[in-house]
């Protein structure tokens, strides 16, 4: 039986088990191999591996976590979740379609879901292909490497203030691409206004090219030339297990956590992209606080098997 099994093997579920290593707790770490930014070639603002490889950094993390012979790391995935502290039961598959694992049943006594968010960029042609390459969600994270390039947001409604932001850090030349009529809060269209920035309400039939030479194209069969675009996809989370353990989920989809990354559900914590405290918006969707979220869980997580293993309760 695990003391913990950890449900998703990016910078929050590694760094999780790697604290909980630590403390020899016998730990399981699942992942299915597909983190979120996968296409990206670099990552950014994290201390000592900015413009450094995702995919390395997971490298290096689990080679690290190799050190600690209470630690196990699985490619797979959970497909269900029961029980209560002390005794959780979770089914574990070989992926997507499973293979000889598919079915597996192991216990233990807490769980920590780290799976993050999967991103569901606009139903555009071509715009999920260039995904993380020349179509970005995020300017913390690629912002600065668009910097004074000609630039296009896709976006309406309240996202489409990412234009203006844009706008302001990183480029003289964005245009506004709403995919059809523009529906903008007051505010938004008054800021985007006062910015200069230009609306093209045409739906888009599909993005061509690469970074620095793409093409959007229109339904009225123009094109607008541009370097990169940004565009703000809804996301969901990568697994199902919070609404199967019942957890309370946040209006944006995220699980609900408290300061100590616990769900309200005893027994199982969360962190990373798919969790946040109420007070707060949005998640924080960057590696470094993601790697921090799981170090924080998991610490308060390791107090709490601390406490349940005593001989006398505390008051």
């Amino acid at each position: 039986m695990y003391e913990v099994i950890v449900v998703g093997g990016g910078p929050a579920g590694l760094s999780a088990a790697l604290v909980l290593g630590r403390q020899r707790r016998r730990v399981l770490v699942v992942d299915a191999g597909r983190p979120r930014n996968a296409p990206a070639a670099e990552m950014h603002m994290y201390l000592g591996r900015d413009g450094g490889s995702p995919a390395r950094l997971l490298a290096d993390g689990r080679a690290e976590l190799a050190a600690y012979p209470t630690v196990e790391f699985r490619q797979g995935r959970v497909t269900s979740a029961e029980g209560e502290p002390g005794r959780f039961t979770v089914t574990l598959t070989d992926g997507e379609t499973g293979g000889e694992a598919d079915g597996e049943r192991v216990e233990t006594s807490r769980l920590m879901l780290t799976s993050g968010l999967i991103d569901q960029p606009a139903d555009v042609p071509g715009l999920a292909e260039r995904w993380g390459r020349s179509v970005f969600h995020c300017p913390f994270c690629h912002g600065y490497e668009t910097n004074g390039k000609v630039l296009a947001v896709i976006g309406n409604g309240p996202d489409a203030m990412l234009a203006a932001y844009v706008a302001d850090r990183y480029s003289d030349d964005v245009v506004l691409c709403t995919n059809g009529p523009a529906a903008m809060p007051e505010p938004v269209a008054a800021v985007l206004k006062a910015r200069g920035v230009p609306v093209k309400e045409t739906p888009l039939t599909g993005v061509d090219g690469d970074l620095d030479a793409l093409i959007l194209r229109f339904a009225d069969g123009t094109t607008l030339a541009r370097e990169a675009v940004y565009h703000r996809a809804p996301t969901r989370p990568n697994t199902g297990l919070a609404v199967q353990l019942g957890c309370e989920l946040l209006p944006d989809g995220c699980v609900e956590v408290d300061e100590y990354g616990r769900t309200s559900v005893a027994g199982v914590y969360a962190a990373g992209d798919a969790a946040h405290l109420k007070a707060v918006p949005d998640p924080v969707t960057l590696v470094g606080p993601s790697a921090a979220d799981g170090v924080r869980a998991a610490v308060w997580l390791e107090q709490e098997l601390f406490r349940a293993g005593l001989p006398v309760a505390l008051g």
